[in-house]
């Protein structure tokens, strides 16, 4: 997963579950909930993570971080001579784009977490 966001909360009663107050992207970038409980994805993140308009997302709790994983369809594995190979199983038009040199240079030149 290229793309993790970190949480930070500020609890107003101990509990299991705290109300997440921000979200810090690994970018810097900051947004909050609205009343509603929604967040905005900055754009420039919606584009790394290939995101556009009604891209269905799973909300996974994982401790204390919450998790926007995209709903897509998951590849089927082929065998091909001795290997095996992920083959997308959805159309070809509904695949993001992937600038894989882009992507290469960008964790480069990112540096030491």
């Amino acid at each position: 997963m290229p793309f993790l966001p970190r949480l930070d909360r500020t609890p107003a009663v101990p509990s299991p579950v705290s109300v997440v107050v921000a979200v810090r992207y690994a970018d810097g970038m900051q947004t909050t909930l609205d009343k509603a409980g929604r967040v905005v994805i900055p754009a420039s993140v919606r584009e790394r993570a290939s995101l556009g308009p009604g891209t269905r997302l799973e909300v996974l709790l994982d401790g204390n971080t919450v998790r926007l994983i995209p709903n897509v369809a998951r590849p089927r594995l082929v065998q091909w001579n001795d290997r095996w190979i992920a083959m997308p199983t959805a159309p070809t038009s509904e695949l993001p784009p992937v600038d894989a040199a882009s992507i290469l240079e960008e964790e480069r030149d990112r540096g030491p977490v």
